[in-house]
This record gives structure tokens, C-alpha cells and sequence, in this order.
């Protein structure tokens, strides 16, 4: 036998094993479990907060009317300006009225004369019916003559009154101090002819209500929570409002909420409600469409997730959150990972600043992915620590969900 054949083949197959131990040595590792912030939630109570769409209107609005029939001769405010209770914004020819009152003054010395030419006769009267002088009745007809007369000045009293009445209605004055609008009737028109002619408004603004409305099917479910006990409602008089401007800004201050209607809407299916807001600056203008964040009560055993934390699918909103999880490898056996990042549905209720309100689905003391959650892969390991604060910025201004939102 040939030796040479059997030492070639030797070191071919001592090639082979030394290759494939290189190869075996120069396997890829596998890379490193990505690092993620994660924070740990605990139940705890949170405001009961309804986002709805309110409509500013004054405090008091007041018309003011041409209260007796003449010609406008001047304005005697400016437009848009805010005026005082009293003060005179309008001024109708005075001078038919002050003839009236003339005349009726006439009317009432008149009287007067009259009323004392009749009780001088029935007090003549009087003194002759015990001398028999004069008869019984005209002794009656003296006195009926003077009551009479007594009667026609107080009823020339009540025409004079009534005149000088008139006549200051002349002056068209401001009932309530407010902000007056725009003139209605220009100088030179006839006013009060038939009825009592608007001339303008005043609006009180210093403070206003915003009105709003709330769907049946809302108070319906936070009173089928109310009564499970996980949510406390407030009494009307004792709920408040924040007002959120157009522009996604808070206007700074905390209104009452002082009116609930007892019925239903039946056009709409609302309830009407109303809040009392100081209006510091007037920054709210009657018509003014804005923002009511009303607090309602208390919500009991929610979780506060930052949003970055909360993800969603077609089907429901879920959480990462940092568990075991038990996967099987190539070879189909089961291994657990201690720390993995597993999927989690959750009921989420709505927006609380830069947080979801989550009413379901986790547990005290999960731990949330809310940094590097794109890097988080359902199932595998990850590195948890720790979120820094800046993991969820306040978002101003983020618009509540609808309450039940999945």
C-alpha cells in the first residue's frame, strides 16, 4: 500500500476540522438588548375632566331704546367704548316735550284755581246751612264740586309727572355699565313713533358665561361609573371650568359653573350648561368660540402614562412594558427572557396635560417603555432604566379624546 495517498488524505481532513473550528470561531455574535426608559405606574385618583366646545356671552346685555317718539339729534358716546350706568349716550329733540309739560303745568294751575274757587264756596256753604239760609242740596252740590275739583289737580299732578317723565327720556341713558356697540340709528332719523326704536347695546363683560353643551351618552357613562364607585362626581355649584383660547393657550382663569338645565335638548340630545368666568383684561369677547375644560369629579384607580408610551393599532391603543416573556428558539424550544418588552392592550380614557388617562389594562408597579420605543421589539430582550424627565414634554394645548376612546 502506498503511504503517500493516506498522509495526503490525513491533512486534507486535519484542513477541514481546522477550518471549520475558524469558521465556528468566527460565528457573528448576537448584538446587545437595546436600551430603554421605562417608568412605573402606580393607581391613583386624577380630575374628572370633560373637553367640550363653549360659546362666550355677556354677563348682561341691555337694549337701549328711544322710549318716546322724536328726532335723534345727537350721539353722545363713542362706539365700542365702555360707558357707566346714567351716563347719556343719546339726546331726541326735547322741545315738543318740553311744550307738553308746559301745557300740562297750565293744565294743573288751572285746577288748582278751580279746586280753590270750589272749596271757598263749599265752605260758604257750610257756615249757612245752620242759619237755614241755603237748602240741603246745594249744600251737596258745594261739596261735590270741590271734591271734584280736588280730583282734577291730583289727576293734572299725575299729567305733569308724567310729562316731566317724558321729557327726561329725551336724555337716552345707559342702564348698566358695560361696553356700549355700535349706533343703530343715525342723527336726524324719527324715533319711538310706533315702537321703542333700539338705538344700541351694552354689554357687561367684566365677567361672562360660557355656555356649553354635554352628551346624555357621556353623563350616562360617568354615572354608571359614579355608581361602581370609580368615579365621584361633583355638585353643579361645586364643578369648575378652565378656558382654553383659540390658540391653545389657558386664559388663566378658574370659572364656577352655576347652571345645569334639568331637560334635554330634544334637537340635539345635550344638556345645556353654563360657567361664570371673571373676563381679567375682557379678553373674551361675547360670540367667542373656545375650549371649556370642565372638572367634573374624580376619577378613581386610573394610571397617568406619558404619550409617547401609548401606542396604537387598528384594533386598540397598547403599552410596552417590560416583563418576562417566554419565545421558542429555532429548534422550537420554549425560553423565558426576563426582561423583554411585551405587549399590552389598555383602555385609554383621555388627555391630562401630557398624559394618557388609562382606566384598563395594566397593573401597580408595571414598568413602561417611554424612551427609545421604536427600538423595542415585541417579545425580545431590552435594557430597562429609568426614564429621564424629559421623556414626556408638556404638550400645551393637546386636545382631549372622547371619553370611552379605545
Amino acid at each position: 500500500m502506498n503511504p503517500l495517498p493516506l498522509r495526503t488524505s490525513l491533512m486534507a481532513l486535519g484542513l477541514t476540522a481546522a477550518l471549520a473550528a475558524c469558521h465556528k470561531q468566527e460565528a457573528p455574535q448576537q448584538p446587545p438588548p437595546p436600551e430603554v426608559g421605562v417608568i412605573t405606574v402606580q393607581p391613583q385618583d386624577v380630575p374628572l375632566v370633560q373637553d367640550q366646545v363653549g360659546r362666550v356671552s355677556s354677563f348682561r346685555t341691555a337694549d337701549v331704546r328711544a322710549r318716546v317718539p322724536g328726532i335723534l339729534l345727537k350721539r353722545l358716546y363713542d362706539e365700542g367704548t365702555d360707558v357707566k350706568a346714567g351716563q347719556k349716550l343719546f339726546q331726541i329733540d326735547p322741545q315738543p316735550l318740553t311744550a307738553e309739560l308746559n301745557a300740562q303745568l297750565a293744565a294743573l294751575a288751572s285746577a288748582k284755581a278751580a279746586a280753590a274757587n270750589y272749596k271757598a264756596t263749599a265752605d260758604r256753604s257750610r257756615g249757612l246751612i245752620g242759619k237755614n239760609y241755603i237748602s240741603r242740596q246745594d249744600l251737596d252740590t258745594a261739596e261735590a264740586n270741590e271734591r271734584t275739583g280736588n280730583a282734577s289737580v291730583k289727576q293734572a299732578e299725575a299729567n305733569v309727572q308724567s310729562a316731566r317723565i317724558n321729557l327726561g327720556f329725551t336724555d337716552v341713558v345707559s342702564p348698566i355699565d358695560g361696553r356700549a356697540g355700535r349706533q343703530q340709528v343715525t342723527e336726524g332719523a324719527l324715533v319711538g313713533q310706533s315702537d321703542t326704536t333700539l338705538l344700541t347695546q351694552v354689554d357687561e363683560i367684566d365677567k361672562v358665561y360660557v355656555n356649553f353643551n354635554m352628551s346624555v351618552s357621556d353623563l350616562d357613562t360617568m354615572r354608571g361609573a359614579a355608581a361602581k364607585g370609580n368615579v365621584t362626581l361633583s355638585d353643579t355649584s361645586q364643578s369648575t371650568v378652565r378656558i382654553q383660547l383659540p390658540d391653545g393657550s389657558d386664559f388663566g382663569e378658574q370659572g364656577a359653573m352655576d347652571f345645569s338645565s334639568a331637560t334635554v335638548n330634544p334637537q340635539t340630545g345635550t344638556v345645556d350648561l353654563r360657567a361664570l368666568v371673571n373676563n381679567t383684561g375682557t379678553r373674551l369677547l361675547p360670540g367667542q368660540f373656545v375650549t371649556v375644560k370642565a372638572n367634573l369629579g374624580s376619577l378613581h384607580n386610573v394610571y397617568l402614562v406619558p404619550q409617547a408610551g401609548v401606542l396604537r393599532d387598528a384594533n386598540s391603543a397598547y403599552v410596552m412594558v417590560v416583563d418576562k416573556a417566554t419565545v421558542k428558539d429555532a429548534d422550537g424550544k420554549e425560553q423565558t427572557i426576563d426582561s423583554a418588552a411585551v405587549r399590552r392592550p389598555v383602555q385609554t380614557d383621555r388627555i391630562s396635560g401630557s398624559n394618557w388617562v388609562v382606566t384598563g389594562g395594566l397593573k401597580p408597579g408595571d414598568r413602561i417603555i417611554v424612551q427609545g420605543v421604536p427600538k423595542a421589539k415585541e417579545n425580545s430582550p431590552v435594557k430597562a432604566s429609568p426614564a429621564q424627565q424629559a421623556a414626556a414634554p408638556a404638550q400645551a394645548g393637546a386636545p382631549a379624546a372622547p371619553a370611552g376612546q379605545q
